[in-house]
């Protein structure tokens, strides 16, 4: 018995085949996809936290804290270096060092051009770090300022 080209379907993901005792037809279609699964949420991340979760795979993190003066603009406290999957500080200490030097350089040239915007202080002081890191390690982790203000 031979095939009838009539009745060979073409099947690709999302195509609906319906088939009873005697006949088989194609029903139409279903999205279909890679699906994330993240703990408890099916489908629920995104391209952004994907890329986010890569970039601190292959970096890591530094965290940035200090305490600034709200009036004067002046560094009460840090600044405070917290690293995770970058380096490890206790062997990296000379590295640390100069970071907070490179921290203090911009908080200082933000105080002297009357910058008191905290959102702008922080961008100043990540593209400084990222570019000093970068030059340093040839790495380029996530870079997060956190300012406290008193």
């Amino acid at each position: 018995m031979g095939v009838n080209p009539k009745n060979i379907f073409l099947m690709t993901n999302g195509r609906i085949l319906e088939m009873d005792d005697k006949r088989a037809r194609l029903a139409g279609t279903v999205p279909f996809g890679k699906v994330m699964v993240d703990g408890l949420g099916v489908g629920d991340v995104g391209n952004i936290v994907l890329r986010d979760r890569q970039h601190l795979s292959q970096d890591g993190l530094i965290i940035v804290v200090l305490t600034m003066d709200s009036a004067t603009g002046e560094v009460v406290a840090g600044p405070d270096l917290i690293s995770r999957g970058f380096v490890y500080v206790r062997e990296s200490e000379n590295l640390m060092d100069d970071v907070k030097v490179v921290i203090r350089k911009e908080i200082d040239r933000c105080v002297a051009n009357s910058i008191t915007d905290w959102s702008t202080i922080k961008s100043a002081i990540r593209d400084s770090l990222r570019e000093y890191i970068y030059k340093t390690t040839k790495r380029n982790p996530m870079i997060l300022p956190i300012i406290m203000e008193v």
